[in-house]
């Protein structure tokens, strides 16, 4: 599993697309927080309010885009794979589950990486951390790096998978955010889907996400088990 996850872990730093998507991270961190003082007195934001402003610009970058480019780096992370034929090679020498586990994780550490980066940024003109911030964060992507994997366990096709990769990521931010505020409708059970729905309050709540990971984990593991490689 370690093997496999370390594997995955640098061959996403060696792409061109995770280099174009690491600077735009940093650097939308980077000019958010260098501005935020500015923002913050513009907005008259009380000192309470102001000690996170500083994460705005990682805030939007994780929650507006950050399915699409966990999406576009990650689409394809066991279809890949299993199209070009190789993972009958992995198949033989360790689990199913070993394989399922590591892509994860060597996917997971690279978004973790660059998402603690970010927050060193933010750190640097704020001189606050938030440690609750950051757990959110990390629930955020790991749900977002648990979808890619389902998907790509699901969608057999790189192709295919790169496309409704793209479709899910552009439409999951509007979604969640419409989902996450359903009241009183027949249709309002709908927000305990949106990952958002736990991200809004300011209590741990946000745990939950990492269950729905967990969870989504669990139901690629149970495909990849049935599926000939």
């Amino acid at each position: 599993m370690y093997s496999i996850a370390k594997r995955e872990f640098f061959q996403l730093f060696k792409s061109i697309k995770s280099i174009l998507i690491i600077a735009l991270l940093l650097l939308t961190t980077y000019y958010a927080a260098k501005f935020a003082d500015v923002i913050i007195a513009i907005a008259e934001l009380s000192s309470e309010e102001a000690k996170d402003a500083h994460t705005a610009g990682l805030l939007f970058f994780m929650l507006l885009f950050g399915q699409l480019f966990v999406m576009a780096l990650s689409h394809d992370v066991m279809n890949r794979e299993i199209y070009e034929r190789t993972m009958r090679f992995l198949v033989t020498r360790t689990s199913r589950t070993s394989i399922i586990a590591g892509k994860f994780l060597g996917v997971w550490l690279f978004w973790f990486s660059c998402v603690t980066a970010a927050f060193l940024v933010t750190i640097v003109f704020s001189k606050h951390f938030n440690l609750f911030l950051l757990a959110q964060t990390i629930s955020l992507f790991t749900f977002q790096v648990a979808l890619a994997v389902l998907l790509s366990v699901i969608i057999p096709k790189p192709a295919f998978s790169m496309f409704i990769g793209v479709m899910a990521g552009i439409a999951f931010p509007f979604f969640g955010f419409w989902a996450a505020f359903l009241q009183d409708s027949w249709y309002s059970a709908l927000r305990f889907l949106s990952p958002y729905t736990y991200l809004i309050r300011d209590d741990y709540t946000f745990l939950v996400v990492f269950i729905g990971s967990a969870a989504m984990l669990l139901a690629a593991n149970e495909l990849f088990k049935r599926r000939e490689c």
